[in-house]
């Protein structure tokens, strides 16, 4: 399974626009789209990042990983547990352990992603609170 943002002897990507602009169609369009959708779900203060060689949110620690490989895009939801528990929901989808697999030219449903995004920034959150010192 190759990815398509920097394979084949290329230099990885510096950073998600790189990673992006390296697709290609429809693959880019998709990727486009869900980087909006999350960049709309997530805290202002989360930040792109380029991680295990996929674009990246991070906000209180990793928060979602999504990319595009040669016959489809994944995402990554940084959870195996959230793919489990909306099993249902992602019917029609190829799933694995924490990954969620779509074609190159048909995007997972926004509310889905949207949904994805805010548990992880609850879960983040709440794992972020319990290391403060008391």
């Amino acid at each position: 399974m190759k990815r398509a943002g920097g394979m084949g002897g290329i230099a990885p990507p510096k950073n998600v626009d790189e990673y992006i602009e390296r697709v290609p169609e429809p693959g880019r369009t998709t990727l486009s789209k869900m980087r909006a959708t999350i960049r709309s779900a997530a805290p202002k203060e989360a930040t792109e990042a380029i991680s295990y060689g996929m674009p990246a949110f991070v906000y209180k620690g990793a928060l979602v990983y999504y990319g595009a490989f040669s016959d489809h895009c994944s995402f990554f939801p940084g959870s195996a547990r959230l793919v489990e528990e909306y099993e249902d929901e992602l019917k029609g989808f190829s799933t694995a352990k924490g990954t969620i697999r779509f074609p190159l030219n048909k995007p997972l449903p926004s509310t889905l992603v949207k949904k994805f995004v805010k548990m992880r920034v609850a879960q983040n959150e709440l794992k972020s609170q319990s290391k403060k010192p008391r």
